[in-house]
């Protein structure tokens, strides 16, 4: 089971908040460089904002629904099963949000993957703020 501290605090809450805000403007930024690229410049900021709030809610909605729901008939294939689909619906959504194919969606996941790494060593190695595992491996 997942499990994380929930802040106890309104002050906590604040923070974890903003923290949050601030790791999805960041972690937006490689979405719109890879959305940029893959449309030939059609896409804005906000539309990469969306698809990757959008796109993380439609995951875990998926994920977790299909796990919780088809475990008892499917028993573990369900996670599995969970997974591709939530892949799935997640490309939908990146689809959807920047008017693209289903080989663009995956272009702009591909090289927004990579374009978050190269921002993830930058801050590791100037500041030594990491981002969150985002990467099953």
């Amino acid at each position: 089971m997942i499990s994380f501290p929930v802040p106890a605090t309104i002050p906590a809450l604040l923070v974890e908040i903003v923290t949050l805000v601030i790791l999805w403007v960041v972690v937006s930024i490689p979405v719109y460089a890879a959305g940029k690229l893959i449309t030939s410049g059609r896409t804005g900021f906000g539309s990469a904002m969306g698809a990757t709030l959008g796109g993380a809610l439609v995951y875990l909605i998926i994920l977790f629904g299909v796990a919780f729901l088809l475990t008892p008939f499917l028993g573990t294939f369900a996670p599995i099963l969970g997974f591709l689909l939530a892949i799935i619906g997640w490309l939908a959504v990146y689809r959807a949000s920047f008017s693209t194919g289903w080989l663009g969606a995956l272009g702009i996941v591909v090289l927004a993957w990579l374009v978050l790494v190269v921002i993830d060593v930058i801050l590791t190695t100037l500041f030594g703020i990491r981002i969150p595992k985002f990467y099953p491996f």
